[in-house]
């Protein structure tokens, strides 16, 4: 990757951005162009990109009659990644995402994952250049009621809790996603939980009040999660573009 290099960023939500790694990308000077998907915002061709990253929001991938452009942006996934082999990050909704539109099955979680849980490295995940260096078990956000029960039939599964066994995959060397959150800031919980969806799925899961603990809990770990966010980071940029 040079100082030159572009990245397309599918937002599906305004309060969900790549957070702390706009630092790292401001840091190496590289360029990012955010489309806000959920406001209209046009998926423009990918010539003009070295690198796709899909970031989280409180629709689910099966809501396609809700959400039209959810079509079009699984495509756009198929042809980056299955025909450009073009680098790819997902996050969460974009973990989701790729399973998806590359054949994997995405339902409701048997148990929704809300605050801040350890994800385990699979073997595969152990010995995954995208891991390197990372805690075989990292602590990490979770805000999700839906998950990848299975993966697409070419994927690697990276890491794993009890309740979700596909927490991260990689597709090859170009592709990898993670259903946590590694992208926090110290503002994150509270602008999430201001979303409806993500508030009624926090207050049924934990009861009402919870957002203060996770907020708590966010900032006692922040500094474990920025720094696994930049070793991420690294190992992703070395990774797919060796």
């Amino acid at each position: 990757m040079t100082t030159h290099s572009r990245i397309l960023v599918f937002q599906h939500i305004a309060a969900e951005h790549p957070g702390i790694f706009r630092e790292f990308l401001k840091e190496d000077g590289i360029e990012w162009y955010p489309i806000e998907l959920d406001e209209g915002g046009v998926i423009p061709g990918l010539d003009d990109f070295d690198a796709l990253w899909v970031m989280g929001g409180p629709m689910d991938v099966w809501e396609e009659k809700k959400h039209p452009w959810l079509v079009d942006e699984k495509a756009t996934i198929r042809e980056a990644v299955v025909e450009r082999k073009l680098p790819y990050l997902g996050f969460c909704l974009g973990h989701q995402l790729l399973a998806d539109a590359l054949g994997g099955e995405v339902g409701i979680s048997n148990t929704p994952e809300i605050g801040v849980l350890d994800v385990e490295s699979t073997k595969e995940g152990v010995a995954s250049p995208f891991l390197h260096n990372l805690p075989a078990k990292l602590k990490c956000l979770q805000w999700h009621s839906a998950e990848v029960k299975r993966e697409p039939m070419n994927a690697k599964v990276l890491g794993s809790t009890d309740a979700c066994t596909v927490q991260a995959m990689s597709i090859d060397t170009h592709a990898l996603s993670v259903q946590y959150h590694m992208e926090i800031t110290p503002t994150t919980v509270m602008e999430w939980g201001e979303i409806p969806e993500y508030k009624a799925a926090l207050e049924k899961k934990l009861g009402k009040g919870a957002l203060d603990k996770i907020k708590n809990e966010a900032n006692t770990y922040i500094n474990d999660m920025n720094r696994y966010s930049r070793i991420l980071y690294e190992n992703w940029k070395r990774t797919v573009f060796s």
